[in-house]
Parts: structure tokens; C-alpha cells; sequence
């Protein structure tokens, strides 16, 4: 894959429509795509997959899923907080991938909550379980609490959140510039994509 366009997938953990947690990815995405990769925003809402039954893998479009996820160099995971953790719909979607979409990947998360900051649950709880699929979680990650507040009716984020609005843009370039990391080698460098300055 030398030479070609590293490729980042989101995993929306949101079934709402309107959700902020889409809206969020997006703008990792759009960084992403920025930065010189190819994006693919897998939303849960459009698929069909049911809790997970590890007798029936490969129940509703789990093949899809899986097929998208493991094109992916880098993934993002996004997730609304749900007391005190990451939604149920991002758990199974995880459940129903594992190591061959996981192993050795570079995974960023991103975390969003109605309230202040009830966000730091989740982002553990998926840094343990991205860890336990032996990927390589980013150490930036993106916390966005109060999400009604921080973006206006179009998507983008209010003039007031523009820090928050730069960690994820940060997200999206470090996804593309880490999707290639070897982890254990020392002399790993990340990759050097355009417009990722």
C-alpha cells in the first residue's frame, strides 16, 4: 500500500437522527480527507445488526460491516455518552468485528455528551476494548460535552468552540498520519500526507 492513500473509517455509535456524534466524525472525516486520505463514515443507523449472538456472526450486514471496517488503515470510533459510557450500538458493531479488523490498526475516539463533561468513561472504556482488539489507540482523543450548544444548525462549530474544534480536526490528521505505524518499532515514523502541516 506504499505510496497509496492511507484510508480512514468512522464507526458512528449513534442511531439518532440529527445526531451530534455524526456530525462530530464528519469533521474528523473532513480533516481526514484533508490530510490526503480516503474516509468512509459507517453508519450504524443505515445497517441492519442486531445484538450480537456469537452463534450467528454473520447475522443482517455484519459481512458489510466487517468488510468496511477492515479496509480501513485507521478507524475512528464515535460514541454518544450513555451513563457513563459508549452506546450499546457501537458495542455491538465492535462485537460483531474483532482482530482481523482491529489488530494492528490505529484507532482514534471521540466522545460526545449532552452534559459538561461526562464524557472520560466512555473514551476509557473504548481505549480498553480498541486495546484488547491489540489496535494502537491514539493518545489524542476528543471529549465534546454540552453538544447542543457547540454546533449551529448547519453542522459547524460555533466561533466559541474553536478549540474544541481543533482537537478534532487534530483527530482526523493524526488518523491519516499515524495509520501506518508499525507498533514496537522504534523507528516508526508517521506517515507525511498533504495538507497535514
Amino acid at each position: 500500500m506504499t505510496g497509496s492513500k492511507p484510508h480512514v473509517v468512522a464507526l458512528c455509535g449513534s442511531l439518532r437522527s440529527g445526531s451530534h456524534t455524526r456530525t462530530a466524525l464528519q469533521h474528523v472525516l473532513d480533516a481526514a480527507t484533508a490530510a490526503g486520505a480516503t474516509t468512509d463514515l459507517v453508519d450504524l443507523h443505515t445497517l441492519d445488526l442486531s445484538v450480537f449472538d456469537a452463534g450467528s456472526q454473520d447475522a443482517g450486514d455484519a459481512a458489510e460491516l466487517r468488510r468496511r471496517v477492515g479496509a480501513a488503515e485507521a478507524i475512528a470510533l464515535g460514541t454518544p455518552v450513555y451513563h457513563g459510557s459508549y452506546s450499546s450500538p457501537l458495542k455491538t458493531a465492535i462485537d460483531y468485528c474483532g482482530f482481523d479488523e482491529f489488530e494492528g490498526k490505529t484507532v482514534g475516539l471521540l466522545a460526545v455528551s449532552g452534559g459538561a463533561s461526562s464524557y472520560p468513561g466512555a473514551l476509557s472504556h473504548l481505549r480498553m476494548v480498541a486495546q484488547s482488539l491489540h489496535a494502537w489507540v491514539l493518545p489524542h482523543q476528543v471529549g465534546i460535552g454540552a453538544a447542543g450548544e457547540v454546533f449551529d444548525e448547519t453542522g459547524e462549530f460555533h466561533d466559541e468552540y474553536a478549540d474544541i474544534a481543533r482537537r478534532t480536526t487534530t483527530l482526523g490528521r493524526e488518523a491519516v498520519s499515524y495509520a501506518r505505524i508499525v507498533p514496537g518499532e522504534t523507528s516508526t515514523r508517521p506517515v507525511t500526507v498533504s495538507g497535514n502541516d
